[in-house]
């Protein structure tokens, strides 16, 4: 659903006030520091409930304040009917009040299946240059945006390993062998989850890769569950047993050293790991081909269009591969962009393209729609 306006109140450095947002692309044109990823950070909060930078509730008031509200307006189209809702989040006295309209949201799952957004930005580097848990978290958000389901089914599994971890600080090792069933069980679900997710995920992502990159050979990905077995395929008690044939160490680690939260997603190029020998040029491309192909996937899975915000991801990419990669955007309900002055944002400034000139958090309307 496409959002017609924010209105924030105390948000960083930004001004409190309503900015129109009511077109199909939108520019940010400014220098560092004066607001424009503010702007996208709010606008990412209305979908997912939390910021994009991974930073804490408390990091977000303006200097001196204790509180912050951000309120979007939303079309949602029914049919042949456009309805016009409102999401409102306040954060007070370390508290998070989410509403949709005058109803409150009791669960920001709920969020995610109303106004999908995908975010590229700088951090996303780690998709492709950092450790295993980022992948698994770009892969899980993946599976996620689709499936509400599997949000639940990774929120009974971590809930699980916690209660496992416990377990063995403790040494509670009596309860273990439950716990170890239960880990199994959904531990399995979520392996044949991600097994799903990979097969059209790759095929998007090579395809969208070497139209970028142009490099000649296939750039691929790679899913390594940690519990693995001859056929591949292991039940629920053979995962049970590996697991009672590992306590002794695990109960000296204190944590449980397989599963899914161990799990590996590898880039991978002619039997070889990619990110471990392409240049920091490619690694970069790789990262904003990863949201791209986040979106696609979304949209041929839900025959819905995502929400794009992509703050100054341009900026790193030679000319040629800038274009091609521009050329290769999703399809969306909504695509925002961060530029600098300097950058070459009138290249790809189509009709009714809304431009907003930032500076010291004042979004200054430029016309366009």
């Amino acid at each position: 659903m496409p959002l017609s306006s924010i209105r924030l109140s105390t948000w960083r450095n930004l001004v409190d006030a309503e900015i129109d947002l009511d077109a199909s692309r939108v520019f940010l044109v400014g220098e560092n520091g004066q607001g424009k990823t503010n702007l996208l950070e709010a606008i990412y909060y209305l979908s997912y409930g939390s910021s994009f930078r991974g930073q804490v509730d408390s990091d977000i008031p303006s200097l001196g304040k204790t509180a912050f509200a951000a309120e979007g307006k939303v079309t949602r189209e029914v049919g042949t009917s456009s309805i016009p809702e409102r999401i409102t989040i306040v954060w007070k006295s370390r508290v998070k009040e989410i509403r949709r309209d005058d109803k409150i949201l009791r669960d920001r799952k709920e969020l995610v299946e109303m106004n999908p957004t995908i975010v590229y930005c700088h951090d996303d580097f780690s998709f492709a240059a950092g450790e295993p848990e980022r992948r698994r978290f770009f892969f899980d958000q993946t599976a996620g945006l689709v499936s509400l389901g599997y949000i639940d089914l990774l929120r009974d599994y971590r809930k699980i390993l916690h209660q496992r971890n416990s377990a063995l600080r403790d040494g509670r090792e009596a309860i273990l062998d439950v716990l170890d069933l239960q880990l199994a069980a959904k531990g399995l679900e979520l392996v044949e989850e991600r097994r799903n997710l990979l097969g059209d995920f790759d095929a998007i992502f090579a395809s969208i890769f070497e139209e970028v990159a142009r490099l000649g050979v296939r750039v691929g990905i790679r899913y390594a569950p940690s519990w693995k077995g001859e056929s591949d395929r292991l039940t629920i008690e053979e995962v049970a047993e590996r697991l009672a044939s590992q306590r002794r160490e695990e109960m000296a680690m204190k944590t449980s050293l397989s599963g899914p939260h161990r799990d590996r997603w590898i880039f991978t190029s002619e039997g070889r790991n990619f990110s471990t020998t392409a240049s920091t040029g490619q690694l970069r491309l790789l990262s904003l081909v990863l949201r791209s192909s986040q979106a696609r996937y979304f949209s041929e899975k839900t025959d819905r269009e995502p929400a794009l915000l992509l703050d100054d991801v341009l900026l790193e990419l030679d000319p040629e591969r800038r274009r091609r990669f521009f050329s290769t955007l999703p399809a969306s309900s909504q695509a925002i962009f961060t530029f600098l002055p300097g950058e070459q944002w009138e290249d790809y400034r189509g009709e009714g393209t809304m431009l907003y000139r930032v500076s010291d958090g004042r979004f200054a309307n430029q016309g366009g729609r």
